[in-house]
């Protein structure tokens, strides 16, 4: 579901992660939208966008979606950009000839089994914590201490999401229906598929400050993708918008300018 887009230029298409929605980009929309038409969208149940109705939630499926969006906007060939589950998708996306470029911000997928078991129990536990302090997000993102302690440990500087941001990410990642189903059949049970036949200019990225394995895994799909780079973004976490938006926006620019 498209939730926002604005800007002048090419199209580029960004992807958020599991359980966050559209807002993760709003740190870096200023300086995206100076040189592209951006789309934000909220995958299929997260965010505001309902559930995938009666079909699994797997890569294939919610890169169906994002297609039909695309679709129904008369969106043909965009550029893309995803963080996490949203850089596995927008890999997807390239390898089905739908981008004109894509970078990944500290793409899943690619985790060996200990890794993926820590993955999952990371993610399961922040959950739980976010299903505690939905009730509550507002009292608890009125100030920089605990909405660190309730945004970590995604970010290297969660105390920089402003604060109304910071309570529809608590409430997003605590209440969305598709969380659950979306992490059994994606990072649980799912490994990407076709990474060398992605031929587009394309740019993986990893945060220094990724405890989400972005350090072991970003290397694995810039060595399976030919035309991948890779850049490493110094003090950034694994939702790295917020952490340092001028070296993340011109990390995408700097791959969607080559055309």
């Amino acid at each position: 579901m498209i939730r926002h887009r604005e800007g002048t230029g090419e199209p580029l298409l960004l992807i958020h992660g599991l359980g966050l929605a559209w807002r993760c980009w709003k740190p870096i929309l200023p300086a995206l939208e100076r040189v592209h038409d951006v789309v934000a969208i909220d995958l299929p149940g997260f965010g505001e966008a309902p559930p995938l109705d009666g079909i699994r939630p797997t890569v294939d499926a919610l890169a169906d979606a994002v297609e039909a969006d695309l679709d129904a906007a008369g969106l043909d060939g965009v550029h893309v950009a995803g963080n996490s589950l949203g850089g596995w998708l927008a890999l997807e996306l390239a390898r089905r000839g739908r981008a004109r470029s894509v970078v990944a911000l500290a793409p899943s997928g690619l985790e060996l089994p200990p890794e993926r078991a820590f993955v999952i129990s990371l993610n399961e536990g922040m959950r739980l914590r976010a299903k505690a302090a939905a009730r509550v997000a507002g009292a608890l993102a009125s100030n920089a201490l605990s909405r660190a302690a309730v945004l970590g440990p995604m970010r290297s500087r969660p105390w920089r999401v402003p604060r109304r941001d910071a309570v529809a990410e608590i409430r997003d990642f605590g209440r969305c229906p598709g969380f659950q189903p979306t992490l059994r059949w994606t990072i649980a049970t799912r490994v990407p598929n076709g990474l060398p036949e992605i031929k587009v200019p394309a740019r993986i990225c990893t945060g220094t400050r990724d405890v989400m394995l972005g350090a072991f895994t970003a290397p694995r799909f810039a060595a399976a993708i030919p035309p991948a780079d890779l850049v490493t973004l110094p003090g950034c976490g694994h939702v790295p918008m917020v952490d340092d938006p001028a070296r993340v926006a011109q990390a995408i620019t700097g791959v969607t300018a080559r055309r």
